[in-house]
């Protein structure tokens, strides 16, 4: 109180007067009055404005300072990651910057430093790529407050954007998607929009799984926009869910590499491939060609980026015999005993006739040199509407269970009156179409011995409970006649894998056109692997070669062979097919045995 004391002192001698008479001062008692009056009025006021500040206006006091020190800030959560089934990832979001320009701020600074707008704006669309003309305009435009330059820019150019310190310039952070695998996975996975919404495949289908909501939390922060402290969450994000799927990677890219090879050296307008593990009903590889790469929106087409594996239909031809030959047995209109004539007959006009002739064989001969004229004669036997029905249990005419966006149910006939040519095509697999999923499902059902299992795209923990559409002792005696068609000197030879017992069937179907069929063939190869074990279903489709060569077994067989080869491997399938000394069995080796029978 000192300073107190000596202001006091000050004032005394200011307002002391001198007596006429002599040294003694008098002090005025009026102005001592007035002064301590005016103390106690700008003490009174202080009190008043301290009061006032304390207890009336806190709350605006208190949200001005937290205004200059406290921020809400939007937390964007990463989309969820998309896995295959051992854990490789397969889609992931990387971080991106956008560049955003506040038109206010910008004018004002160029016109405060006196310095060129047009020559900013140059020099930022060049780095940008942007257009110069558009960017000018619409920053001329009063109603444009912020206007984005550019959005997914590799996070060095944003920081060298932001090292040209010009305001009004704002990088903002972002999220991309990538895809490692490119276009191998593209046609399951599919892609996202530039918001990060996906629009194809897996991506679509699953969108509001893998997709994350944006949280809120409130932090405080110095001068600088440095965060001193966390005050916690405002509002709560949604995390986003991962994904994993029934897809092994390592089979996957086989698949393709083989598929894409054979079909360019076919010269081929497409292919597809798909691989199933008939004990839990899981995909594991789905292929396509021609794809695209969804890390490059340059390079997407619509004709690349169907999912052709279930979306395009297709004449199964002689694909479908094994399930007609399942569907008579059960019907008991033959058994395996029958000797059929196989030799060429007529049906309303139309001559039927096979591309293997044989002039009579049992229902095991029919299917291991694929006869259209034996299953021609077995199907008008039957009721068609019995074939239909039996054809629907293998899953022909429906969608599968997993419902793939854009999945096709293929055709199925239901007629009230059918004729007699109608009837005896249905035998070999012409009137229908299907897709390459659907046959890969059926075929996956002849592994299991005749049960149908739910296919699943994402992977199992628990295996689900199957249903019997096909009794077991006729499933097993197709699947020996199958065998046949591989290993015993049929029309799949080129489907065979050293050290292991295969069967399949092969398919070459003309191509439907309007009012007919045109020049082209479809050729197709289904099959299961190994014999001794069935376990893994495996379907190629090569969709109008124009090499010359067409026929399933030729075209679709050795692609069959390198995938099948390589599955088998991985997943420590035993060799069943081994010569006396416990080495593996080439098929140079078995084709020699299947001559030798012969000419015995």
């Amino acid at each position: 109180m000192l300073w107190l004391k000596n202001a006091f002192q000050k004032v005394v001698n200011l307002l002391k007067r001198a007596d006429a008479g002599g040294d003694r001062y008098e002090i005025s008692i009026k102005r001592i009055l007035m002064f301590w009056g005016m103390l106690l009025i700008l003490f009174l006021a202080l009190i008043g404005r301290v009061s006032w500040l304390m207890f009336w206006s806190a709350d605006d006091l208190i949200s001005k300072g937290n205004d200059r020190i406290l921020r809400t800030a939007t937390e964007h959560p990463e989309r969820g990651v998309i896995y295959d089934r051992n854990g490789e990832k397969l889609a992931i979001s990387v971080p991106m910057r956008a560049v955003v320009i506040h038109a206010k701020s910008f004018h004002d600074y160029h016109e405060k430093k006196q310095l060129d707008k047009e020559a900013s704006i140059r020099e930022i669309c060049e780095l940008l790529q942007a257009d110069c003309t558009s960017l000018s305009q619409k920053l001329r435009e009063p109603r444009n407050r912020h206007i984005t330059v550019a959005r997914q820019i590799e996070p060095q150019m944003a920081d060298y954007i932001k090292s040209l310190k010009i305001d009004g310039i704002y990088v903002n952070p972002e999220l991309r998607r990538f895809y490692p695998t490119s276009e191998i996975n593209a046609h399951i996975i599919g892609m996202t929009n530039i918001d990060g919404a996906g629009t194809e495949g897996l991506e679509r289908q699953y969108n509001d799984y893998l997709l994350s909501s944006p949280g809120k939390v409130r932090r405080v922060k110095d001068a600088r926009g440095n965060i001193i402290e966390n005050l916690g969450v405002v509002k709560e994000g949604k995390q986003a869910n991962d994904l994993v799927l029934s897809i092994d990677e390592r089979l996957q890219s086989l698949a393709y590499k083989s598929l894409k090879y054979h079909a360019e050296i076919n010269r081929a307008t497409s292919a597809s491939l798909v691989l199933i593990d008939s004990w839990t009903g899981e995909i594991l590889a789905m292929v396509n060609y021609p794809s695209y790469n969804p890390n490059s929106r340059e390079s997407y087409a619509p004709y690349r980026a169907r999912n052709r594996a279930v979306t395009d239909t297709y004449e199964p031809g002689s694909t479908t015999k094994p399930l007609v030959a399942v569907t008579a047995l059960g019907k008991g209109v033959t058994n395996w005993n029958e000797v059929f004539d196989t030799t060429p007959f007529q049906v309303q006009g139309k001559m039927i006739t096979d591309s293997h002739r044989m002039n009579s064989g049992n229902l095991f001969d029919i299917l291991k040199y694929s006869s259209n004229i034996g299953m021609a004669r077995i199907a008008l036997r039957m009721d068609p509407r019995d074939i239909v029905r039996g054809l629907e249990a293998f899953g022909y005419g429906s969608r599968t269970n997993i419902e793939f966006i854009g999945e096709n149910t293929g055709r199925l006939p239901h007629r009230r009156r059918w004729s007699r040519i109608e009837n005896a095509t249905l035998g070999y697999g012409y009137g229908i179409t299907v897709t390459p999923l659907q046959v890969a499902q059926a075929y996956s059902i002849l592994a299991n011995h005749g049960i149908r299992r739910p296919l699943s795209i994402l992977k199992v923990d628990k295996v689900p409970q199957g249903v019997r559409v096909a009794r077991e002792q006729d499933v097993n005696l197709v699947l020996k006649s199958l065998e046949s068609v591989v290993e015993g000197g049929g029309t799949g030879a080129q489907a065979m894998i050293a050290g292991y017992r295969v069967g399949g069937k092969t398919g070459t179907a003309k191509v439907a056109v309007a009012g007919g069929y045109g020049k082209d063939y479809v050729g197709t190869f289904a099959g299961i692997a190994p014999m001794s074990n069935p376990r893994f279903a495996l379907v190629v489709v090569i969709n109008e070669p124009h090499a010359g060569k067409f026929y399933g077994g030729v075209v679709a067989g050795p692609v069959f062979s390198e995938v099948m080869k390589r599955t088998l491997e991985l997943y420590n399938i035993p060799p069943d097919d081994l010569n006396p000394d416990g080495t593996l069995k080439t098929p140079a080796q078995k084709k020699k045995e299947i001559s030798s029978k012969k000419r015995h």
